[in-house]
């Protein structure tokens, strides 16, 4: 079920053939959401879908922290919201994940040490390893007891033959320290005389620190739940039932860059250390037989995306590839209903023709070797990015309400059909989402629609 990407020379990563249709998880069988769902994300998509088969689902809670950065478990009011939210049984144990705000009792966090550097002098500010190595290690056994825990629990809610899918969707880590704020910003936002390299930080003490918890946050804790859930993974099994895992990744997309489907990634990605980290995890989990797959999904909108400025120049090309997988009366309505979202003289033709333009500008072109990922951010390359995020939003009658916000909607929807359908007998360990699936998936979903129930 792979096939080599078309139009990339050089390259060799697996991408699912077909859309696969669900063969293993049924009405009883069990999904577990690991990480809290807070909406706007790729998870609401595959909850979705575990629903529609009659799946029990349970989640869990990252908790919240207290003013003095205490970590507690949810208030019943708390709770009730969260399991309204996600329509299933959350276990209440705080399970919040990455070491910035851990420290042994009556010793500075990272957190702590990272807000007394400045924005004047963080690229020259120092840390003391050894310490943060002593916090990382206490967030850590921190995070193995309370998912100990957690497993402990969930043991009893999962009946002997059930098929179990555990879903790992934990992401981020960025401290909350005040000069990362701005230099965050700088990065992400900044062009002309307010960019700044995003290398610059990742050589800094506080870029190894922030790159050591994404490592926590959002890799490392894919391999904790696959260490934590064993035995239940072992009782499953023995008792005739199946146990798989997805994550979610990002490693670019192939998107349609003239006629062909081409990767490109958005720049600069940080996180893209963990997230390769993450496929480590998984590869080496398969071969041990371990069926955990991490999904590398499209670039969309979300609220910890929108840090990102010009994530969407890489979403808004899906709607030539829905064209050029088949087109047809919903592609129509939807290309007429993002068509209303821009301003008056404006048409959808010319905000694509910015996004080609962006595409073939020549700062751009060395962004496109897969092989280099995540490449640092570059003057000319941020100019671009940014620039033309910022005249597309201008197209718009109203900057809250984007082309970029509708298709991430079917992006969320056709992602989680896509996983779900696939994880039943997945084709390996790491796999990639590219647009063509994506339109392909969002067609089959207007064709099936048509038929009689």
């Amino acid at each position: 079920m792979e096939r080599e990407p078309q139009s990339q020379e050089n390259m060799n990563y697996p991408i699912p053939s077909d859309m696969s249709r669900n063969t293993l998880f049924k009405e009883g069988d069990v999904f577990v959401l690991f990480g809290e769902l807070f909406g706007r994300g790729y998870a609401t998509g595959l909850v979705d879908e575990a629903r529609k088969a009659g799946m029990k689902i349970v989640g869990i809670t990252v908790g919240r922290r207290e003013e003095d950065n205490a970590l507690r478990a949810l208030t019943a009011e708390e709770l009730a919201e969260a399991e309204e939210r996600l329509d299933g049984t959350i276990i209440n144990e705080p399970l919040m994940a990455g070491f910035d705000l851990d420290a042994p009792v009556g010793e500075p966090t990272p957190t702590d040490l990272l807000n007394k550097m400045t924005v004047e002098s963080w690229k020259d500010d120092t840390l003391d390893w050894t310490h943060i190595e002593m916090c990382r290690k206490h967030g850590v056994d921190r995070f193995k007891t309370t998912l100990g825990r957690v497993m402990r629990e969930l043991d009893g809610m999962i009946p002997d033959g059930k098929n179990v899918l555990f879903a790992h969707t934990m992401a981020g880590g960025i401290p909350k320290a005040k000069a990362f704020l701005v230099i965050a910003n700088r990065i992400y936002k900044g062009r002309g005389a307010r960019h700044m390299s995003s290398q610059t930080l990742i050589e800094s003490d506080l870029g190894k620190l922030i790159l050591q918890n994404f490592n926590e946050v959002s890799a490392n804790t894919f391999q904790h739940l696959l260490d934590a859930s064993s035995p239940i993974r072992d009782r499953i099994e023995a008792s005739g039932g199946q146990v798989r895992y997805t994550a979610y990744g990002y490693h670019g997309t192939e998107v349609l860059i003239g006629n062909d489907y081409r990767w490109q990634t958005y720049t600069n990605y940080t996180q893209g250390y963990a997230k390769m980290q993450l496929e480590d995890i998984a590869t080496e989990g398969w071969a041990n037989g371990v069926k955990a797959t991490v999904f590398n999904c499209p670039e969309i909108r979300t609220n910890s995306s929108d840090v990102f400025a010009g994530i969407e120049l890489s979403l808004l090309p899906l709607l030539r590839a829905l064209q050029k997988e088949g087109g047809g009366a919903w592609v129509e309505a939807l290309w007429n209903e993002c068509q209303a979202l821009l301003k008056e003289g404006v048409t959808l033709d010319a905000l694509l023709q910015k996004i080609s333009d962006y595409q073939n500008h020549e700062a751009m072109q060395r962004f496109y070797d897969f092989a280099s990922w995540p490449l640092p951010n570059s003057p000319e390359q941020a100019e671009q990015t940014i620039g033309t995020s910022g005249e597309i939003v201008q197209l718009h009658k109203d900057n809250k309400a984007l082309v970029s916000d509708v298709l991430s909607y079917h992006v969320v929807t056709a992602t989680g059909q896509l996983i779900f359908g696939e994880t039943g007998s997945p084709a390996g360990p790491v796999l990639w989402l590219n647009h063509d699936l994506v339109a392909r998936q969002l067609l089959a979903n207007e064709e099936a629609s048509k038929k009689p129930t």
